[in-house]
């Protein structure tokens, strides 16, 4: 959701806005997709209680939502959206954001400083979570996650290799938790509302005629697989490949670019969508009403895909922790 707390009720120019991308039965999907991609020899069993733990996870971050507290709400919300096309009010493009989440910031707090007639003005009664002046963090919310991931895949190496039980059992444990929150931003980017300024009805010059309605996101996030018989996971999961490394990850700042086209990739869905809504296409109504849904389960399946890919690569990714092994290997006998 752009310039407020995504799954917080925010008021947005009169209006109260509730809602993450896809609701908890979408991003919950997505989670169980990416499960269902990973191959046999994945670095972590897969067994029911973990796929349950980490699609439950998949809901995290919009639970974070229920507390009202401004330093969640201020530091939640930009992480779930990314308004692609007012990168350019600040010179960059998609092939120039930098790959650090503060140096981006940098970057759009000297752009704001030497041009502000550029830049919207911030209404300040709307602007409850002090985040307006910003353009979402979703590529570097997805990379950082990615990064937290490896790390912890390392150090289960490591425990496996000279832990006690206890200590791999915990390990294994961090992965899963990582694992299952990241699939909650990955499952954001798969939703092409959460790219863009036009996150919840057509803003500014609208000569097609889109719907400006402040209901469009919440219809898109869940209210249409609702009213069409819901998300059937077992339906879609014949559609998800084996996730395969990402051929990129071993070069310097490889997985943010491939994030950062994942989202592009999504962005150019904007446009489409509304049309599909201006021609009858999301209504549920009617068989014409029904012809939006494979674009959404889709979506669903894009996200699956690169969350499984994302996982699987990490984990190839994840170096030995030399440090750690040594420690552990210094420790007395008694000590494991």
């Amino acid at each position: 959701m752009k310039k407020t707390m995504f799954a917080l009720a925010v008021a947005v120019g009169g209006f109260t806005f509730n809602a993450g991308a896809w609701d908890y039965e979408g991003h919950h999907a997505v989670n169980e997709l990416a499960l269902a991609s990973l191959p046999s020899d994945f670095g972590i069993q897969l067994t029911p209680a973990l796929k349950t733990r980490v699609a439950y996870l998949a809901g995290e971050p919009d639970r974070w939502r229920n507390t009202p507290d401004l330093p969640l709400k201020h530091v939640n919300g930009p992480d779930h959206y990314f308004d692609l096309e007012d990168i350019d009010l600040c010179g960059l493009t998609p092939a120039t954001l930098p790959p650090l989440r503060y140096e981006f910031l940098a970057t759009l707090v000297k752009a704001r400083t030497a041009h502000p007639e550029k830049f919207p003005a911030i209404d300040d009664a709307k602007d409850a979570d002090h985040t307006r002046e910003l353009d979402g963090f979703l590529p570097w919310s997805i990379t950082e996650n990615y990064e937290k991931l490896k790390s912890d895949f390392s150090t289960l190496k490591a425990m496996r290799l000279y832990g006690t039980s206890v200590e791999i059992a915990n390990a294994e444990a961090d992965c899963v938790y990582v694992m299952g929150v990241m699939g909650h931003y990955v499952g954001d980017g798969s939703q092409p509302l959460h790219t863009t300024k036009q996150f919840n009805g057509w803003v500014g010059a609208n000569p097609k005629g889109f719907s400006t309605s402040n209901k469009f996101h919440s219809w898109i996030d869940g209210g249409y697989f609702k009213k069409t018989g819901g998300i059937k996971v077992d339906q879609l999961v014949g559609k998800i490949q084996t996730a395969t490394r990402i051929a990129n990850a071993g070069e310097t700042d490889g997985i943010f670019q491939d994030v950062v086209n994942y989202i592009v990739d999504q962005n150019k869905f904007v446009e489409p969508l509304y049309q599909m809504d201006k021609d009858g296409q999301l209504s549920g109504k009617d068989d014409k009403g029904m012809q939006g849904r494979p674009f959404l389960d889709g979506q669903l399946i894009k996200g699956g895909q690169m969350l499984g890919n994302l996982w699987l690569t990490a984990w190839l990714e994840a170096p030995e922790d030399t440090y750690l092994e040594g420690q552990l290997k210094r420790r007395t006998p008694d000590s494991n």
